[in-house]
């Protein structure tokens, strides 16, 4: 092994360490930075991501800035820019969408962004019923704690503590399930209020309203999943249920027969997943399942890749991994990744036994409170703004920076995506390394929905997530065969995408596998906006509504996205990259290496 390889190992066993963050409290992380930033007051604004950069590395200039606390302010907000036809857009607190969902359209630097970040309290809570009505902005964390304070529970959600309500509903967010209503937060909406613009002013002077939804109005299966092109959303009202607990076991086992007991695995396992680790041949089953309150346990899910993680830490990370790219050291990231995987099983994923005890994992089952197992992200809070201890991808320190590339394929066509990825893997064994390194391959389950822009049918959500270049021109570690992955699963299977994460490419034909639901969400936005304030290109192009604006094709738009490639040009030639077939996929056009 060469020293290079060894260091890489070595940072990536610490990294998965991570720092404790329960019991005597060692540190915590520095809350992140604000995602708007302006020049003076509330105008003349950058719009950030969570991450730093959107999809096409860009960041978005916007005139202005608002901050409504109260449904009152937010139609003053919303009435002044539907008077001005100024374009808006909602910006979430943390803002973790990749594409540019957050961004107005309209010129550059003339539109409006709204933050929800201050409309995050609990409205009203009815026990008896099991509904909570909450405030957009609230986050998974407020929401989840607030539901436990008096005995109800979310029945699923995403895993990552730092999305907002607005934003899991404008994205289709989701956990893991074939069971009930499904994984969904959306599945769980029977009630909404949203403040639109209007064409004409009411009696009181305002260009904007209050739209209210209940349960049976269809109407709201196009607010369920809106990608915030309809309004504003100011309130949400939940279905909950009775806090139970749940009971946790990793496993991690051979690859082997997986697609053949996939779909059983998740019909029989309530909030089951599987992590898949390619190049590794191995992969870990979360078996879990619900189960009484008066079961014993006192545990929790403190995910190691959501701990805050010591600046130094990240930096170093990121620089050993971009020698690895830079001289296509496939040996170091390979080893890096599987000693990843070890050392985190060992730790149990991040798991506590009891919460209480300095001795965090201490082995299965772990159970605990369904409050306490479902989401993570401890990283997040940190009362002091010092940057010794972050979020791994925090753009103020030179961390992670990645693309997340989420895809949901019929449930019915796993089978065969398993076999052809196993095919690809066996042609190139090293080449799905630089994906194990950042957690393997996600494979949650979910439900089909009557939410117009939802699944239209039972699917399983794949997350591939692997290094980015700060630079769009540079190509990655290969470039092809994680290119030929996302154009199997999106073309060749049909995949859907994740709204809030994926490159353009991952976007095509979105209307057409939605069978005619874009059109009757279509139906609603025009009601909603009729002057199209809250559209931009991106969403208009998304839904398939222009033809021009996903496909961007210039010198290396294949690298990031922008388009499939038809030239080398579209590659990087100058670099050994050129447009080539699939290797199991003939279909596909990837950037491959050439020495």
């Amino acid at each position: 092994m060469s020293s290079l390889s060894s260091s890489l190992v070595y940072l990536f066993l610490l990294a998965s360490l991570c720092l404790p963050s329960s019991g005597p409290r060692l540190v915590t992380g520095s809350p992140p930075g604000p995602v708007v930033q302006c020049t003076s007051g509330n105008t003349n604004c950058l719009v950030h991501n969570g991450y730093g950069a959107f999809q096409d590395g860009t960041h978005c200039r916007v005139a202005a800035a608002a901050y409504p606390s109260t449904e009152s302010e937010l139609l003053r907000v919303v009435s002044d820019a539907s008077k001005a036809n100024q374009k808006m857009k909602v910006i979430t607190r943390y803002s973790h969408s990749i594409p540019k969902l957050c961004c107005p359209g309209g010129p550059d630097g003339t539109g409006l962004v709204i933050s929800t970040e201050k409309l995050n309290l609990v409205v009203r809570v009815d026990v008896r019923s099991r509904r909570m009505t909450v405030e957009s902005g609230i986050t998974l964390h407020e929401l989840i704690e607030a539901g436990a304070t008096h005995g109800l529970a979310l029945t699923h959600s995403p895993y990552w503590l730092g999305l907002s309500l607005g934003g899991m509903l404008g994205t289709g967010a989701h956990g893991s399930t074939l069971v009930g209503k499904g994984s969904a937060v959306h599945e769980y909406v029977v009630g909404m209020k949203i403040v639109v613009p209007t064409s004409s002013p009411d009696v009181d002077g305002y260009f904007a309203k209050v739209i209210s939804l209940e349960e049976d109005d269809p109407d709201l299966l196009a607010a369920k999943v809106s990608l915030g092109v309809l309004g504003v959303i100011s309130e949400v009202t939940l279905q909950m249920e009775p806090m139970f607990k749940r009971s946790i076991t990793n496993e991690l086992v051979g690859d082997g027969g997986l697609e053949d007991y996939i779909e059983r695995f998740g019909r029989t396992t309530e909030f089951g997943d599987i992590t898949w680790y390619p190049s590794q041949n191995r992969l870990t089953r979360r078996v879990d399942f619900r189960v009484p309150l008066t079961e014993p346990g006192n545990g929790q899910n403190d995910f190691t890749g959501y701990r805050p993680l010591l600046s130094m830490l990240s930096e170093s990370l990121r620089k050993a991994e971009e020698v690895v790219e830079a001289t296509k050291d496939s040996v170091g990231k390979c080893l890096a990744a599987k000693g990843q995987v070890d050392i985190l099983h060992s730790l149990g994923r991040g798991l506590k036994n009891d919460m209480g005890n300095e001795v965090e994992f201490t082995g299965y089952p772990v159970v605990g409170n369904h409050s306490m197992m479902q989401a993570s992200g401890s990283c997040l809070f940190g009362k002091e703004n010092s940057l010794l201890t972050t979020c791994a991808w925090d753009p103020r320190v030179h961390g992670e920076f990645y693309n997340q590339i989420t895809l949901s394929i019929p449930l019915t066509s796993i089978p065969s995506f398993i076999r052809d990825v196993k095919k690809l893997r066996d042609m190139a064994p090293q080449s799905l390394c630089a994906m194990d390194m950042y957690g393997g391959m996600l494979m949650r389950f979910i439900t089909a929905s009557t939410a117009y822009l939802g699944k239209t049918t039972d699917a399983m959500a794949i997350d591939m997530t692997y290094y980015r270049d700060h630079d769009p021109s540079q190509p990655r570690l290969h470039e092809d065969v994680l290119e030929e992955m996302e154009q199997i699963a999106l073309f060749k299977y049909g995949g859907l995408p994740h709204w809030g994460k994926n490159r353009n490419i991952g976007f095509l034909g979105t209307k057409e596998k939605l069978q005619g639901r874009v059109e009757k969400f279509v139906e609603v936005m025009k009601k909603f906006d009729p002057k199209g304030l809250f559209s931009s290109e991106w969403s208009d192009s998304a839904l398939g509504l222009r033809e021009k604006g996903l496909v961007i094709e210039k010198p290396g738009c294949a690298l990031e996205g922008l388009c499939v490639c038809s030239l080398d040009s579209h590659c990087a030639p100058d670099k050994g990259y050129f447009c080539r077939p699939g290797l199991v996929y003939a279909e596909a056009r990837v950037c491959r290496y050439e020495a």
